[in-house]
C-alpha cells in the first residue's frame, strides 16, 4: 500500500519509556500501572481508572461488575465494532439493538425507551468514530428509568460534548488503546468510574479474583487474567502526555479532508455537531443514497488497487452470521443502520498523514466514484 489506513505515532520518548521498564524487574504489576491509571483518571476527571489488556476485556468486566447475566437485556447499537455486543453475550445476556441517528451515527435516543423492558439492566451506547453527540440525552433517559450507562468511549478519547469529556457520561466508561486509536499501548484498555465498589470489583476480576489487600494465592471470586503490563503502561503514560498534540494533528488531517471533499455532492462528509469537540478516531465518508452497495464496493476495490487502504466501517453487527442466526435477524429491522453500512468508506487517517497524501487520497476517491457510475 502507498497510503495505509492507520499508523501509530511513536517517538523516541515512547521507545525510551519502554526500554527503561525492560531494564527493571517490574514488567507487570509494577509502578507504571498505578501511574498510568492515575494520569488517566485525572485527564478524564473521574475517581478511578482500572487498566486492562483490551477494550473488550474492559467492557466485559463492566457488564460483569454490574451483575448482568443470563436472562438480562442490554440496549446497544448495531453500528459499531463487534466487541460491544460480544461483551454482553459473553455474560449470557442479550444485546437489544436500537437503530441509529442518520446524522451522527450514534444510537438514536428517541428510539431507546420503546426497547426498555423489565429485563433491561443497562444501556451500552458507543461514541462512534469519536463523536459524543446525543450522550447527554441518552443519560437522561437512563436516569429516568434507573438504568446504568456503560459508556463505550473506545473510539473517543479526547472528545467532548458541551465541555464534558467522553468517558464522564456513564456510570462506567471504557477506553481502548489498539494502535489505530488516539493513543496506543499496543494492546490495552481502561475502565473509568466514580463508584468505589465497582472499581474494587473490576480490580479483583482483572487479577484472577484476588480480593483487596489479599495475598497472591488468595482468590475471593471467579476472576480473569486481564492485567496490563508495565511495558504497555509506560507506553501509555507518554502517549497520554502528548494527547493535546495528537488531537491537534488529527483535527488538522480531518480539516484537510473536509476542505478537499466539501464540493463533492456525491459524498456525505463528517463534521462536528453543535457542542461537540471531536477527537477523530477514523474519517468515514458516505456515498449519497443514489449509489448502490455494488458501486460502494467498486470504489473500495478501485482505491485499494491504486495503493490506498480503505475499509467499509462498519458492517452491521446484527447481520454478522452468528449474530443473525442466534437472534433470528433477517434484515430490514434497522433501516438506518443497514442503509448507512452500505455507503461507508473509511479513508486513511492517522496523525502524521501529510496534506499531499490527503490530496492523493481525495483525488483517487473522486476518480473511483466516477468509475463506479459505470458499475451495473
Amino acid at each position: 500500500m502507498r497510503i495505509h489506513l492507520s499508523r501509530p505515532d511513536i517517538t523516541e520518548k515512547e521507545i525510551n519509556a519502554v526500554t527503561n521498564v525492560l531494564r527493571t524487574p517490574n514488567l507487570s504489576l509494577g509502578p507504571k500501572l498505578p501511574e498510568f491509571e492515575s494520569a488517566f483518571a485525572k485527564y478524564i476527571g473521574r475517581e478511578h481508572a482500572i487498566a486492562v489488556n483490551s477494550g473488550t476485556s474492559a467492557l466485559f468486566l463492566c457488564v460483569s461488575a454490574l451483575n448482568i447475566g443470563p436472562g438480562d437485556e442490554v440496549i446497544t447499537t448495531p453500528f459499531t465494532f463487534i466487541a460491544s455486543s460480544n461483551s454482553i453475550m459473553m455474560v449470557g445476556a442479550k444485546p437489544v439493538f436500537v437503530d441509529i441517528d442518520p446524522t451522527n451515527l450514534n444510537i438514536d435516543p428517541a428510539q431507546i425507551e420503546s426497547k426498555i423492558t423489565n429485563k433491561t439492566k443497562a444501556i451500552l451506547p458507543v461514541e462512534v468514530f469519536g463523536n459524543p453527540a446525543g450522550f447527554d440525552k441518552i443519560c437522561e433517559i437512563a436516569l429516568k428509568h434507573g438504568l446504568p450507562v456503560i459508556e463505550d468511549s473506545c473510539e473517543a478519547l479526547g472528545s467532548e460534548l458541551n465541555g464534558k469529556k467522553a468517558g464522564k457520561f456513564g456510570r462506567m466508561s471504557v477506553f481502548a488503546f489498539y494502535p489505530n486509536k488516539q493513543i496506543t499501548t499496543g494492546e490495552g484498555g481502561m475502565i473509568l468510574t466514580d463508584d468505589d465498589d465497582l472499581a474494587d470489583m473490576c480490580v479483583s476480576l482483572r487479577n484472577q479474583g484476588r480480593g483487596k489487600g489479599g495475598g497472591w494465592l488468595d482468590h475471593e471470586r471467579l476472576g480473569y487474567n486481564f492485567r496490563l503490563s508495565d511495558i504497555n503502561c509506560a507506553l501509555g503514560i507518554v502517549q497520554l502526555s502528548r494527547i493535546n498534540e495528537l488531537k491537534a494533528k488529527r483535527k488538522q488531517v480531518a480539516k484537510w479532508y473536509q476542505q478537499m471533499l466539501a464540493d463533492d455532492e456525491r459524498l456525505i462528509v463528517p463534521t462536528e455537531a453543535d457542542g461537540c469537540d471531536v477527537n477523530w478516531f477514523v474519517f468515514v465518508v458516505r456515498l449519497v443514497d443514489k449509489f448502490t452497495l455494488e458501486q460502494r464496493n467498486s470504489v473500495l476495490t478501485a482505491m485499494r488497487d491504486q495503493g490506498i487502504q480503505v475499509k467499509n466501517y462498519f458492517p452491521p453487527v446484527l447481520l454478522q452470521p452468528f449474530m443473525a442466526q442466534r437472534f433470528d435477524i433477517k434484515g430490514g429491522e434497522f433501516p438506518v443502520t443497514e442503509s448507512v453500512c452500505k455507503s461507508t468508506i473509511s479513508l486513511p487517517f492517522y496523525n502524521n498523514l501529510s496534506k499531499d497524501e490527503v490530496a492523493v487520497v481525495c483525488k483517487t476517491l473522486k476518480g473511483a466514484i466516477d468509475s463506479s457510475l459505470h458499475t451495473t
